[in-house]
């Protein structure tokens, strides 16, 4: 028997050729995309390498670090079961629990990222997608996901104050709040751009909260323990509500679910207090369950139609913008921006928060944190690895069109194809309009940030496969609406724990906080958390460089400096805890998470190029203020003071979190060299180990060993 609660088998010829053959076909994909120069290579070869890695990674890595390293106990009662509130605290099916958690680490990371990511090339990003979550995003979150379930769930900010000390821990505290407020101001301002004038997306969106309550009920009270049922019912009517949604938009309704920018933030605003304050069994959950079946069901759809298409790479394995650093999507060399645009594909801090915010305090049984948090974490690295796909299989000249800003390309087909020829590329302003024209939008020209080219990309795929050319336009809009799905449970799901980490941070002061149900402290902390992400958001939709634009150029930093929270936090409960040999499971990504991030925060803050360091391009625009000149993105004098403002808050707030995340390195390395001079004096703030009523299977299919265990408890296998 393993001590994860799994029995261990032996080994079988079947078994062998199967797992032979993963490995060969992983091997295949990776031989092809690494050696190739100067042919096209088929994407099929890139879906190859990601599924045979992560399905090795899976079976083995996360194996081996749940049995040996953390050593799940199935039989010790996760606080899901102690604390049993039906607020924040309730038990919840694994395959529900994979959806919600999946859901909410899903943001706008792998699918924007990824695309940007991909001026430098489609190999630098496949490999950091792929070795990224392997060894360190995944196992990011898997770790932390499994110390805050024996802590009652604390947050990542709260454990590094309880487990790493005062000075350390209260770094910690303000990094990860500030940092969490930047996050869901950024993914709030996406929905909005993507859902804006968009009828179809509105409504189709809209829908899935009253599924949502109807599913939360049918399982709570109706018929509890019934999840096929229940999938069944959500999964009909969200694509009902797909379908309807292009009827709307159709219709004479469309002008009741066209909203303005102003509109959606309010409803966004009010949205994120509801989800924050109900039951977590009611609303979100369910929503987050229920999302997952488009999420996986598109992603799983994009990759068959690869397969089945077999689209080559357009895009050069290596770009010259890989060395120069001075490509027109962002500025910068390879390393340190490439790792930091990805964000998270591969890892990122962003996910802590939620392994030690919702999941850990509704998670069944410890044996299903491997699923759930490695699993989730793999789930999505196959998200980035298609978003770089369909990235990559448009003409390059069209990439760099729709990603280059207008101030480099100019506002007309003919400028624009001028400046790509300047790029190295070739596209013809009848192309370009023969583009725009496929997907029924006026332009395509610098229709940055990713998502266009991202739902170009998979339009292409699917119409192939479905409907043919003119369907094109359907699955481009299809898309758009997809992203902003795909981000919006991140952006419900984040505030909650943005309230969690709220209460945590309160409760030090007066302790009522820290019981996250309290509902004084509930209802206050909600507020004040939508209240601050709201506040940024709904300046950024009023002023094109203000508000929630201004912290925009910090996102990708931010995200990584948090990851670097979190690995310091995991790696020293590693070592506390009486598993200094193991350390490096974590100790290696946080070092390497923490070079890259560091390098690039400093370059941010003292880079001489005014594309990369904040402070030369306030410099710079500060210049062009006294000698009366207007530089882009800027259209008049208010807008350069409005970019040297941006600059220094942005240098600024750079150099803060970087001083914080040191802070906090340090701090850990001072507890952990304590702790081996003096084991005895270690104090953890794990619970006390109290024995588990509850049964249930570890892996969405029960083992046989689970099944008899189920029937002994009078149930059957779910």
């Amino acid at each position: 028997m393993s001590p994860a609660g799994r029995p261990r088998t032996a080994a079988n010829p079947r078994k062998i050729a199967l797992w032979t053959a993963v490995t060969l076909a992983g091997a295949a994909g990776w031989t092809l995309l690494a050696l190739s120069r100067g042919e096209e290579v088929s994407a099929a070869w890139m879906v190859a390498a990601a599924l045979g890695s992560y399905a090795i990674a899976y079976r083995f890595y996360a194996r081996f670090i749940a049995t040996r390293v953390l050593k799940f106990d199935k039989t010790r009662a996760t606080p899901a079961e102690r604390l049993n509130d039906g607020v924040d605290f309730h038990p919840t099916d694994r395959r529900v629990l994979l959806g919600h958690h999946f859901a909410a680490i899903a943001g706008a990371g792998p699918l924007v990222g990824p695309v940007l990511a991909a001026q430098m090339g489609y190999l630098p990003g496949t490999i950091w997608i792929i070795v990224g979550v392997v060894f360190a995003g995944a196992v990011q979150d898997m770790v932390v996901l499994f110390f805050s379930t024996r802590r009652d769930g604390r947050s990542l900010g709260q454990m590094a104050r309880e487990e790493i000390g005062v000075a350390g821990g209260a770094a910690a505290l303000l990094a990860a709040f500030a940092i969490m407020i930047i996050l869901l101001g950024v993914l709030a301002l996406i929905i909005v751009n993507a859902l804006a004038q968009s009828p179809w997306g509105t409504f189709s969106i809209g829908m899935t909260i009253p599924i949502a309550l109807l599913m939360g009920f049918y399982l709570r009270v109706l018929r509890p323990g019934r999840v096929t049922e229940v999938s069944l019912i959500g999964v009909a009517l969200l694509l009902l509500a797909l379908v309807a949604g292009r009827w709307v938009a159709d219709s004479s309704w469309a002008d009741t679910f066209t909203l303005e920018p102003k509109t959606l933030v309010v409803w966004l605003v009010a949205y994120g207090f509801i989800a924050s304050v109900l039951p977590v069994w009611t609303l979100l959950a369910p929503r987050d369950y229920l999302s997952t079946f488009m999420k996986i069901g598109t992603i799983g759809l994009l990759a068959v139609g690869v397969l089945v298409t077999l689209p080559n790479l357009k895009m050069d394995a290596v770009t010259p913008f890989a060395g120069r650093g001075d490509g027109p999507v962002f500025a910068g060399s390879l390393f340190p921006f490439v790792f930091i645009t990805i964000a998270c594909g591969a890892l990122s801090g962003f996910h802590a928060l939620i392994s030690s915010g919702t999941t850990p305090k509704m998670v069944q049984k410890e044996t299903q944190i491997r699923m759930i948090g490695y699993g989730s974490m793999l789930m999505e690295s196959f998200v980035a690895v298609m978003a770089l796909v369909a990235a990559s299989i448009i003409d390059p000249g069209l990439y760099f069109t729709m990603n280059a800003p207008a101030g480099v390309i100019g506002d007309t087909v003919q400028s624009a194809s001028q400046a790509v020829a300047h790029f190295g590329y070739s596209i013809s302003p009848d192309q370009l309009a023969a583009a725009a024209k496929a997907v029924e939008e006026h332009t395509l020209l610098s229709r940055t940030g990713g998502a266009p080219t991202l739902a170009v990309g998979v339009a292409d795929i699917f119409s192939q496969v479905f409907g043919g050319a003119g369907m094109k336009a359907f699955w481009y809009h299809f898309a758009i609406m997809f992203e902003a799905l795909f981000i919006l449970t991140a952006l419900d799901a984040g505030t909650r724990v943005g309230r969690f980490m709220l209460q945590d941070m309160l409760g030090n002061v007066y302790k009522p906080f820290r019981t996250v149900s309290w509902k004084p402290g509930l209802v206050l902390c909600s507020a004040a958390v939508v209240a601050l992400w709201g506040y940024f958001l709904w300046v950024g939709v009023h002023e094109p460089l203000g508000g929630i634009n201004q912290l925009f150029p910090v996102f990708g930093i931010a995200n990584q400096l948090l990851a670097a929270v979190a690995l310091t936090v995991c790696t020293t409960l590693l070592i506390k805890s009486g598993r200094l040999k193991w350390a490096w499971i974590t100790g290696i990504p946080l070092v390497w998470d923490a070079v890259v991030t560091l390098t690039a925060s400093w370059q941010k803050v003292f880079s001489g190029d005014p594309k990369v360091g904040f402070f030369t391009q306030r410099s710079a625009y500060q210049d062009a203020i006294d000698a009366g000149k207007v530089l882009p993105p800027a259209k008049n004098m208010s807008d350069m003071h409005t970019v040297v403002t941006n600059s220094t808050v942005d240098g600024v707030l750079s150099a803060v979190l970087a001083l914080l995340i040191v802070v906090v390195i340090a701090d850990a390395a001072r507890v952990c060299v304590r702790h081996l001079r003096d084991p005895a004096a270690t104090r953890l703030s794990e619970a006390p180990y109290t024995r588990s009523a509850i049964v249930a299977p570890a892996g969405l299919v029960a083992s046989e060993e689970e099944k008899a265990e189920l029937a002994a408890a009078g149930r059957s296998a779910p």
